[in-house]
């Protein structure tokens, strides 16, 4: 009998433990796309602030996630749609309010990035779609809100705007001289620049601008609202629980000087 016991105190212990860690009734699927230090794509190679981060939260919450990589603007385009179940790194936006709920884990600003020639400052976004000799490059897929997607329309509009699929090939144009400035988080540009020798030496010739049309946001990671609501749950706790620690923060200062982030990231 007290074997009997026994066992079964064993069997609930051991039901208890997995049912702790269970917390996804499937694999969550994360598109990403290379993103400063946000996401770092090395041949198969997924790391990174958000898929490290990830990671770690999986393992304690009993979820798995499985990354494929992807240009932003499908990445974008897939969690909207409802066919991802992650999208990280993300400002909030109300479109993306519409697909899935937003965690923030730190506050950002988009900053006008060009190299140093000594022109005048650029202080508000009159001021640049005035300066109709400066050439802008951007992200596909990038969205830091309605200053910025009008700002950029005006851009398309005056025939001076490049879109181009990712960071590293904005940094590549800034490079060659065959675009002025660009429009996103210095952190991402600094962190593309870091990985590709063709733009070795960039960095230090940049300079960043603040203007009130770009003003802070929160910036996080949204769950999409098509997961089982128990999975959406289990990543919620785990995501917010994440946020209030700051391990997002801590990721930045991993990266990068403290210099780099002053102006653009501040912790949550």
């Amino acid at each position: 009998m007290k074997g009997c016991v026994k066992g079964l105190l064993l069997l609930a212990a051991s039901l208890l433990a997995h049912n702790a860690i269970a917390g996804c009734t499937r694999e969550v699927t994360v598109p990403v796309s290379a993103n400063g230090a946000s996401v770092i794509v090395d041949g198969q190679n997924i790391k990174g602030i958000y898929p490290d981060l990830l990671r770690a939260i999986g393992a304690k919450a009993g979820c798995q996630f499985a990354f494929t990589v992807v240009p932003r603007a499908r990445q974008v385009a897939m969690f909207t749609s409802g066919s991802a179940d992650v999208l990280a790194p993300a400002s909030r936006t109300a479109a993306r309010d519409k697909a899935g709920t937003f965690i923030p884990m730190i506050n950002h600003r988009a900053m006008l990035i060009s190299v140093n020639s000594g022109r005048a400052p650029i202080t508000s976004a009159h001021d640049l779609l005035a300066r109709r000799d400066l050439r802008v490059a951007v992200v596909r897929g990038f969205d830091y809100g309605e200053h910025y997607t009008a700002l950029v329309d005006e851009l398309g509009k005056q025939g001076r705007l490049f879109v181009e699929v990712d960071v590293i090939a904005v940094a590549r144009l800034l490079h060659a001289g065959s675009a002025d400035v660009t429009i996103m988080g210095p952190t991402l540009m600094a962190g593309a620049i870091r990985r590709d020798q063709r733009v070795h030496g960039l960095q230090e010739k940049l300079k960043a601008e603040a203007i009130a049309e770009l003003p802070w946001q929160q910036s996080g990671a949204y769950i999409s609202h098509k997961l089982k609501p128990e999975d959406q749950a289990a990543l919620r706790e785990a995501l917010d629980k994440a946020g209030k620690s700051n391990q997002i923060m801590e990721g930045y200062l991993h990266y990068f000087r403290a210099d780099v982030l002053n102006d653009s990231v501040r912790a949550r």
